[in-house]
């Protein structure tokens, strides 16, 4: 079958999927089965393939220095030379190119979970991880300038990469070093780079082009100092730990007291910032989740992309977008807002922002 004629399709059988891509059907199943591309199942039992899929996987070959095909790529264990980006290889960039993934965590019983969940709203070091690595070589420099209680200094001291945490609060500050020295071995910390202070002027005295990544979850405005609904008063509250991430400190972003005013900060004296700290075709990742705000719904992640997209740099370069991943939060309890009167979202997801410095 020509590849002109499987475009008209979304989904393709085994047989088409293989020819495409030069292999037998008993290798392409054997692909699915290490999970290396999805296959779906049709009502009537039959397997079928993504074409984009299978397209990108036959490019992403065409692409490589492998001399064995798609098998070669998919199981090779070395790094191609070209590679100036990660320490992935072939079959690991290609998995990493998804939309999606799954938010991963310890589980709050787990005793390396005690201090991470003292903070009212913290990622997890595991879904950071997933980012450092496709995005950094192991040594390089990695930039949070929200980093809260350590999820991207731990990431970055289990990973190899070498971290900048800025944090505002006394408490987080210090419980970020403790977690990297409890949680991983004493005098972790001390390779790492924690400073305390407001991020939008310890950002200006950084310098220019002197890290390879920067990943935050910043503020969802004044989400956290908002009355705790059901689900807080049971966890937090009934465990004695913080509901709110300051005491409206006035240099706390999230005691601005207009939604437009606390994006104009954000992104001209934070984000823009770090895209200056940020070397040149290097990447920036924001972890955000949208949010309702009394009877608004606040698109927070599209917001931010229309005032990023395309913005300029204070070194008169560019932040381009380059995709929006879904982080799926599938473990997340049902609450019933709205029943039986009116939709109210289950917000059960993050969007991970992806942006490039370039010209």
């Amino acid at each position: 079958m020509q590849l002109f004629d499987a475009c008209k399709k979304d989904k393709i059988a085994s047989t088409e999927a293989a020819e495409i891509l030069g292999i037998s059907a008993l290798e392409l199943r054997k692909l699915s089965k290490q999970g290396k591309i999805t296959a779906h199942k049709a009502d009537n039992g039959r397997l079928l393939y993504s074409l984009v899929e299978i397209e990108a996987l036959k490019r992403c070959v065409e692409d490589s220095a492998s001399e064995d095909g798609i098998n070669g790529l998919v199981e090779s264990k070395t790094v191609n030379p070209r590679n100036a980006l990660n320490d992935l290889t072939g079959g690991e960039w290609l998995l990493e190119t998804k939309s999606f993934f799954y938010q991963k965590g310890l589980g709050s019983k787990h005793p390396h979970a005690q201090i991470e969940r003292q903070h009212p709203a913290p990622f997890s070091f595991q879904d950071v991880s997933h980012l450092i690595t496709f995005f950094t070589k192991k040594g390089m420099h990695v930039l949070d300038p929200f980093g809260g209680v350590g999820s991207t200094a731990k990431a970055c001291a289990l990973e190899g990469r070498v971290c900048t945490s800025i944090e505002l609060q006394d408490k987080w500050h210090s419980l970020a070093q403790e977690r990297l020295d409890v949680e991983i071995a004493q005098g972790t910390s001390r390779k790492h780079n924690f400073i305390q202070g407001d991020t939008r002027i310890v950002l200006r005295g950084l310098e220019t082009e002197s890290v390879d990544f920067v990943i935050t979850s910043p503020p969802y405005w004044s989400i956290l100092n908002k009355k705790a609904d059901h689900k807080v008063k049971k966890e937090r509250i009934a465990n004695d730990l913080a509901t709110n991430y300051s005491d409206n400190d006035a240099s706390d972003l999230a005691s601005i007291s207009s939604y437009s005013d606390f994006l104009d900060i954000l992104v001209s004296d934070v984000f823009l910032q770090c895209a200056r700290v940020l070397k040149k075709k290097k990447y920036m990742a924001l972890v955000v989740s949208d949010f309702r705000h009394k009877s608004d719904f606040i698109s927070f992640h599209s917001d931010l992309i229309q005032r990023l997209n395309n913005a300029e740099t204070p070194d008169k370069l560019h932040l381009h977008l380059q995709g929006v991943k879904i982080l799926l939060q599938n473990h997340k309890t049902l609450l019933p807002y709205g029943y039986p009167f009116a939709y109210v979202e289950n917000i059960h997801h993050q969007y991970v922002l992806i942006f490039r410095k370039d010209k």
